[in-house]
């Protein structure tokens, strides 16, 4: 450690103003969090007035700087670089109440989770910042005891002032979205002499028994949709990673787009970038289907599967890992993601984790639940604008209709799932129902029952085992 980290720290201690002496004001600990390091011994207590981080016998508020102090004093609290190992899992949070719950769930399973990830469409619809949800991460890796490393990802930034600001604040992960740059097919033929050379007559094998081969027609659709994206990674790749000498991993999305990217233009990507010297952690095509949020992959699985299985191998090919986008819930393809990825794929959820939120109110509150609901039918168009989905209103029921005990079976229902999932924004942007849900979800919480974290837990522990993640006790058993 740094002489001057050692010195904030004992800063951070010494000019606290807002230090209360431990009293009976704590109402308990945090039975995972008690952790020394030799200089320090610190806990995270339920009080009051809210929960707080007690350092040496003095409490202190969930703040920057206890956030920085930990990071500090006991790095495990700090993000590190994860997609080099196998299976990887984003993890979103939009409330900055999930973390317990993705914890429980991957602390079992021979996975690493991604637990800070935040797009910047998620960050204006949550009015949150790029530093809270960091600390976040932070005082619930401390929280619960995990110790095992997590990321934090950028994620979906397309602006480079965007990318300087989560590399300076520590960020472990960057997923640049070129979908701005991605182009439609004019049908012109923009391909040089170089580039004709390097393709046309030529078979790639991979290591799946398959070859790939790109004719004229398809390398020219290749130049004139990824043309301008692979110039603004390649510029990006140099402003930050080269001449920053960023160390986070490098993740590609080009997803964000209705056209499925085909095995031919990912093999073109993926050559050219290499070619000029881009180092990719992992890539997120455009699927084949539809991977709408909330529900399950809609589409030919046949075709996915033969196209997953080609994607994959490209990847190998090229040293990276395959990026499976709006991955939650999509039961259906989940063995097929680990069959032909060989289990190394990186897999991101986020929306799942609200609707298991929104979920638990219809369970326990359920006034407050039909207030969201209702807020939810009146801002639906609004929140249209930010998501694809194919929801019905027509095919939600009328919570008229409905009893209290019926208000959580909405949350099998697509079309009420995803009136809830995209209509997170406008609700938390409404101070009275955002005040309201977060003392719910917080008075929820108590010492010996966590009904968010365990309900989150079995959930996500439902995407792992679809995935065939190996149980830890499983992996020990088969050495």
């Amino acid at each position: 450690m740094s002489v001057n980290k050692k010195y904030r720290a004992r800063e951070y201690l010494k000019e606290s103003i807002t230090m209360i002496r431990e009293s009976n004001d704590i109402l308990f600990r945090y039975p995972s969090s008690e952790h020394t390091n030799g200089r320090h011994t610190a806990y995270m207590a339920r009080t009051s007035s809210g929960d707080v981080l007690v350092v040496d016998d003095v409490a202190q508020p969930l703040d920057r700087q206890a956030a920085q102090f930990l990071r500090t004093e006991f790095p495990f609290t700090a993000p590190v670089p994860v997609l080099g190992r196998d299976c990887t899992i984003g993890l979103g949070d939009r409330l900055g109440l999930a973390a317990p719950g993705h914890i429980a769930a991957i602390r079992n399973y021979q996975a690493t989770p991604v637990l800070v990830q935040q797009s910047m469409r998620e960050l204006n619809l949550t009015g949150r910042t790029w530093q809270d949800i960091l600390d976040v991460g932070t005082f619930m890796t401390f929280r619960e005891g995990y110790t095992d490393g997590f990321g934090a990802d950028g994620d979906h930034l397309k602006q480079a002032t965007d990318i300087g600001r989560v590399l300076s604040l520590g960020y472990t992960m960057v997923t640049l979205d070129c979908s701005e740059h991605i182009a439609c097919d004019d049908g012109g033929d923009r391909v040089s002499s170089d580039v004709a050379g390097r393709y046309l007559g030529r078979a790639f094998g991979l290591d799946n028994g398959q070859n790939i081969t790109l004719d004229r027609a398809q390398l020219a659709r290749a130049v004139n949709i990824y043309g301008k994206a692979l110039d603004f990674v390649a510029d990006i790749w140099r402003m930050f990673w080269v001449n920053g000498a960023a160390t986070a991993d490098f993740e590609l999305s080009i997803d964000e787009t209705t056209q499925p990217t085909t095995p031919e233009q990912h093999f073109f990507i993926a050559s050219e970038l290499a070619l000029r010297g881009v180092r990719m952690a992992t890539l997120a095509p455009r699927f084949c289907g539809e991977f709408q949020k909330a529900v399950d992959y809609v589409g030919d699985i046949a075709q996915f599967e033969h196209e997953v299985d080609t994607h994959a191998a490209i990847a190998r090919r090229f040293g990276y890992k395959l990026s499976v986008h709006s991955g939650s819930d999509k039961f259906c393809i989940f063995p097929l993601v680990s069959r032909y990825t060989r289990g190394r794929y990186h897999l991101k959820t986020a929306g799942t984790s609200w609707l298991e939120a929104m979920r638990l109110i219809a369970r326990l509150q359920p006034q407050l639940y039909r207030q969201a609901h209702a807020w939810a039918v009146k801002h639906v168009q609004e929140a249209r604008t930010y998501y694809y989905v194919s929801l019905d209103m027509a095919r939600v029921p009328d919570l008229a209709d409905l009893s209290d005990r019926d208000l959580p079976g909405l949350f099998d229902l697509d079309d009420a799932r995803q009136l809830i999932h995209i209509t997170y924004g406008v609700m938390l942007k409404n101070p009275t129902l955002r005040q309201a849900l977060y003392r719910a979800w917080y008075d929820m919480d108590a010492q010996d029952n966590r009904p968010y974290a365990d309900a989150l837990s079995a959930h996500i522990g439902r995407h792992l085992e679809a995935l065939g993640v190996l149980r830890k006790d499983e992996e020990k058993a088969l050495k």
